[in-house]
């Protein structure tokens, strides 16, 4: 049974198709997990995407279920692992996402990547 002087970890991991918190206690042991999945969406063709409000909305559920059995104030720290190239544009003066995440696995900028490899990459590495 856990005391008011337990201290815990919170481990975050944003996902592609889900967001987890996993609460550790001070030997490592997982006290209590939290999951919960959100869908993706496809526009077009090679088009990959979340809505952020989802992404948000399944991490706090995932995190409200993981800290459950304790008071949130035993919590000494939290780690975050997130997509990182998945990309998100929020309104600075409404905190409001301007539009979807672009996923990793989303290809629109392929012409791109691929013009930059091809061109710009090989001119910083000629000897």
């Amino acid at each position: 049974m856990n005391t008011m002087s337990d201290k815990f970890v919170l481990a975050l991991d944003e996902g592609t198709t889900s967001a987890r918190a996993i609460l550790f206690d001070s030997d490592l042991n997982i006290v209590n997990i939290g999951q919960y999945e959100f869908p993706q969406h496809y526009p077009q063709p090679g088009y990959v995407e979340h809505n952020p409000e989802e992404i948000w909305e399944a991490q706090m559920l995932a995190v409200k279920k993981a800290i459950s059995k304790i008071d949130a104030k035993q919590i000494v720290a939290i780690g975050i692992t997130n997509q990182r190239e998945t990309t998100v544009l929020w309104d600075a003066k409404s905190g409001k996402p301007v539009y979807n995440a672009i996923v990793w696995q989303d290809r629109r900028t392929s012409p791109i990547t691929d013009w930059l490899k091809a061109n710009y990459f090989k001119m910083c590495f000629v000897d």
